[in-house]
């Protein structure tokens, strides 16, 4: 480790936390699952919410009715509420690169403090 650093905070170095980059890997992999990038096939885990009344963007993912806590923390259900406040531009990328340049654009961004906020804590 570089000792200059040593007393420096994840915030002082503009590093994503451990929380957040759980939360960026994750949506990450949705993104790979939606587009086809991903050996897992997008209807073993979800399906797009059919109703015309969403607000944000197009690629809203449905919500399923958990009853056990348990499953509440399974990787298909976590991401969906994550998935679903993302905007347009960033769920319309064209390519990977390009999502997790938007996601960093969206982290850098007041809105999307409060938005991995609300998430990772």
């Amino acid at each position: 480790m570089i000792p200059e650093l040593k007393q420096l905070a994840y915030a002082d170095l503009k590093l994503w936390t451990l929380e957040e980059r759980r939360v960026r890997a994750d949506l990450i992999e949705v993104y790979k699952i939606i587009h086809g990038l991903s050996a897992t096939p997008f209807s073993f885990f979800y399906e797009f919410e059919n109703s015309s009344r969403t607000r944000g963007h197009s690629l809203k993912l449905r919500k399923k009715r958990c009853r056990l806590d348990l499953r509440l923390y399974f990787f298909s259900e976590r991401v969906v509420s994550l998935w679903n406040c993302l905007d347009e531009r960033t769920v319309k990328s064209a390519s990977l690169n390009c999502f997790k340049g938007n996601l960093t654009r969206l982290r850098s961004s007041t809105m999307g403090q409060l938005f991995l906020d609300s998430f990772v804590r």
